[in-house]
């Protein structure tokens, strides 16, 4: 079709038609054939009707393009993306890529080690499956160098991981000392266990103290050393029997011969703390600060009635310094806790007298915790000890803690809030990233499992690290869950095939940008 002019002679004029016309054969023989007329040129001139025209048919002319264009395109495959490149770049930013490519070129194992183990600690982050169900799961990512990767190259890189997660560790931390600027005047470490389903590995899995709650189940214990600002060192694994001072013993050995630390000192919490635990810490040197049960400890109530003014430490923490015997002790209050747990006490007292009021004692028998505010005044009958009610006001808002660190009280109390960092990667190692359950049974392949889980933490507390610093308020879970959503489609048009990525999701910009990482390019030839 085209557009042509078309001349009349009338009354003595000449006039010009705009015609959409086309050619036909017909009988063997070429006409043009008028569609339409689209009226006198001189008319047409005098306004924007060409001009409207020219635009309205560029629409409709785009829009059949399009259409046309669209029938020639095929969407392949969606994968995952996201979180392949947000690991791959903060795998790059700790030196893991050179620092395992390094102890790779030394190992006698000829498996594409690197590969395997960032595909691992990706899985861990983003969905933790089995070692089988990771291999299954590569079929839903965009990583073209995990193509080649077997499912017996995941189980012999834990082998290799095994055999060199100490030299890792050590180079990871000079890198994380100079990425982070990490003080290391002091480091934590603390301990948690984990238990097998199963018989477990021979010679690791032992029954022990659980702090799973499952004392039944055979278990190991697993010891963790972070920096005051959360970043992990190294790990170790102790057969589940082991005794908290005997893992203190043996980990302290360990790093300090292996990292160039100013000074370790122990912080435990109270559910680990003994008399024969302090000894042995004391007696060995070693610097420790502890968290005490009020309650359970024959000196505490002594502690608690000396004199002395309270010195402000932070908002909701002031600490005081006492002195028993030889002994330092640091009690420290919380005014917003002591609040909160006068009014706990209130609601249970009120609960308590209820439950008396309607013969409820035998209830009340079975119930953790109700004894401590009742008499028994005969058999079947009892009444609520007010003096005892009275004397429970002394612990509103207060902890306890022992030390023989040569540090300031305040020092003492932030060192030990600090905790909550080892607490909460043991809760992310057992939670989030799923230590548990351990499809292995050999030692070292669960050595490995569990220093695969310790470098994914390195990666997880990494992120959360970058993103303080960079003032960004958004968790790691919400990282994740927002990097997850970025996917690579590929396209084939006209023989050739393209990978497109799809649209940034709200912050990701912004996450991308903290963590100092470029987003991936919109779309990439793929020939």
């Amino acid at each position: 079709m085209y557009i042509r002019k078309r001349k009349v002679h009338s009354r003595g004029k000449d006039y010009t038609y705009l015609e959409l016309a086309r050619t036909v054969r017909k009988n063997g023989k070429v006409y043009q054939e008028r569609l339409c007329s689209l009226g006198r040129l001189e008319e047409l001139k005098g306004s924007n009707t060409i001009d409207r025209l020219i635009a309205g048919l560029s629409k409709v002319a785009k829009d059949e393009w399009i259409r046309a264009k669209a029938l020639k395109l095929e969407a392949n495959w969606s994968k995952e993306y996201g979180m392949v490149i947000l690991v791959e770049k903060m795998w790059q930013k700790l030196g893991l890529h050179q620092i395992v490519d390094e102890l790779y070129r030394r190992s006698p194992i000829e498996v594409p080690v690197k590969e395997a183990l960032l595909c691992m600690v990706t899985n861990r982050l983003v969905e933790p499956r089995s070692k089988l169900s990771t291999y299954k799961w590569l079929d839903m990512v965009y990583a073209p160098e995990w193509e080649k990767l077997e499912l017996s190259h995941l189980y012999r890189t834990l082998d290799f991981l095994c055999e060199n997660i100490k030299e890792i560790e050590e180079a990871l931390f000079m890198k994380s000392r100079d990425l982070f600027s990490l003080g290391i005047d002091l480091v934590l470490f603390d301990t948690t266990s984990t238990y097998f389903e199963g018989k477990g590995p021979v010679g690791l899995a032992k029954l022990g103290y659980s702090r799973d709650k499952r004392p039944d189940l055979a278990q190991i214990v697993i010891g963790v050393l972070m920096t005051k600002e959360g970043i992990p060192i190294a790990h170790h694994v102790f057969p589940g029997n082991t005794a908290d001072i005997n893992a203190f013993r043996y980990a302290l050995k360990d790093v300090k011969g292996r990292f160039p630390l100013e000074r370790v000192i122990i912080v435990a919490d109270r559910g680990v703390v003994s008399e024969d635990l302090l000894k042995a810490l004391e007696g060995e040197g070693q610097d420790y600060i502890v968290g005490i049960p009020l309650r359970k400890w024959r000196v505490a109530d002594e502690i608690l009635k000396q004199g002395g003014e309270y010195q402000r430490v932070a908002e909701n923490l002031e600490v005081k310094e006492v002195w028993h015997g030889d002994k330092r002790y640091i009690l420290c209050y919380n005014p917003g806790q002591a609040e909160r747990d006068h009014k706990e006490r209130l609601s249970f007292v009120a609960h308590l007298e209820t439950e008396l009021k309607q013969g409820g004692l035998s209830r009340l028998a079975k119930r953790k915790g109700y004894g401590r505010y009742l008499n028994v005044v005969e058999k079947g009958k009892a009444e609520i000890d007010w003096d005892k009610v009275k004397q429970e006001e002394c612990y509103d808002g207060r902890y306890l803690l022992r030390t023989s660190a040569a540090l300031s009280p305040s020092e003492i109390a932030l060192a030990y809030k600090g905790l909550w960092r080892i607490e909460n990667a043991f809760r992310e190692l057992k939670s989030n990233l799923e230590i548990r359950p351990c499809y292995h049974w050999t030692p070292s392949r669960v050595r490995g499992h569990i220093a695969m889980c310790f470098l994914a933490l390195v990666i997880e507390t990494a992120v959360e690290r970058m993103l303080r610093v960079n003032k960004l308020e958004a968790s790691i879970s919400e990282v994740l869950e927002i990097v997850e959503q970025i996917k690579a489609v590929r396209i084939e048009a006209n023989g050739e095939a393209f990978l497109c990525r799809t649209d940034l999701p709200p912050l990701a910009g912004k996450v991308f940008a903290a963590l100092r990482i470029r987003p991936p390019p919109k779309v990439l030839p793929l020939n």
